[in-house]
């Protein structure tokens, strides 16, 4: 099972953030910053994945953690603390990952000022892992055309949705890049579409040469276009 798809950039800021395992925002943030100081203190040279006992998923055996959210989270705290806070309940008291598929695993890949992080348990392939981050880049690169950081910033959404058309509740739902572009821009096309629907007067508004800039009938252009 996927646990979370992270990117963040060298700086350690998160551009997008999705967890398929339900967690408190305070787990979530000591999660993306202990994980941000695994990956990015490792040399170019080294494999792209590392598991990560210390990481806190629930396993698939039912094992849980109970955690003590009344001390706010400074952003300092290891994480090693917020265990030690917390209360093991329906399982052993060897923490919350076992042997086998339910170790925690870290796979990325790193491209230019960002890292593509996929969290996983032991039941997935690394190299599959792997290629699926490949899928994933040059899916957000064909629906936004060479696809930076700002496109991340500024068109989440349309993120989040190229990503839901891949993963959906942890388990992988399509591979073919041709398709999930398709689906991506239909999808766009889609909400295009609805948002012209319920302003009708913003695409008349913006093609009519009546309504310029700087013309002397002032709102005589607003009054004409809106049939008034």
């Amino acid at each position: 099972m996927i646990h979370a798809v992270l990117i963040f950039n060298t700086h350690g800021k998160p551009r997008l953030s999705k967890f398929y395992t339900p967690l408190s925002a305070l787990i979530q943030q000591s999660l993306i910053s202990q994980i941000f100081s695994l990956i990015s203190d490792r040399p170019s040279g080294v494999c792209n994945f590392l598991d990560a006992p210390d990481l806190v998923f629930p396993s698939r055996t039912g094992t849980k953690i109970g955690f003590n959210l009344e001390s706010p989270y400074d952003g300092t705290t290891s994480f090693e603390s917020v265990r030690g806070n917390g209360r093991e309940t329906e399982g052993s008291s060897s923490g919350i990952s076992g042997k086998g598929e339910d170790d925690t695993r870290v796979i990325y890949r790193h491209y230019a000022t960002l890292y593509f992080v996929f969290v996983v348990d032991g039941a997935e392939s690394e190299l599959g892992i792997l290629d699926l981050i490949q899928v994933f880049v040059e899916s957000l690169d064909r629906a936004f055309e060479n696809v930076c950081e700002l496109d991340l910033i500024f068109h989440f959404d349309d993120v989040h949705h190229v990503l839901s058309e891949i993963i959906q509740g942890g388990l992988v739902l399509e591979t073919n890049i041709h398709e999930i572009t398709a689906c991506a821009q239909n999808s766009l096309r889609n909400r295009k579409a609805s948002s012209t629907s319920s302003n009708p007067l913003i695409p008349n508004l913006l093609t009519t040469p009546s309504f310029r800039p700087g013309r002397s009938d002032g709102g005589k252009g607003w009054l004409s276009v809106m049939g008034v």
